[in-house]
């Protein structure tokens, strides 16, 4: 396998082959040209946190990802894994918080 360097958001080195994808820093759909390979799991996590919007507007760059406190978080577990760990993103469970529906 060939290696593509560290990636943008962990760090870890990027080996070229299914954990790894091209991200737009600033989505397609606002206008971006601009990808670069990441991880997977990294760029799974990135639209698991953050809406298109906020992406293009806010986090356009791998700087200011790394400075939001779920992607520090996510960067310190994430380094545990080796290069080719491609495992899986879920959504935050947000309903976990609301109270149960009504049924009457």
């Amino acid at each position: 396998m060939r290696e593509l360097g560290p990636c943008p958001i962990c760090g870890r080195p990027m080996l070229d082959g299914t954990s790894v994808d091209r991200h737009h820093w600033t989505p397609k759909s606002h206008g971006g040209t601009f990808a670069e390979p990441l991880h997977r799991i990294c760029h799974h996590k990135l639209h698991t946190l953050f809406s298109e919007r906020e992406l293009a507007s806010i986090y356009s760059s791998p700087d200011t990802l790394r400075n939001h406190p779920d992607i520090r978080k996510f960067i310190t577990w994430v380094r545990r894994m080796p290069p080719e760990y491609v495992g899986s993103n879920h959504p935050p469970r947000r309903d976990r918080c609301q109270p149960p529906p009504n049924i009457s």
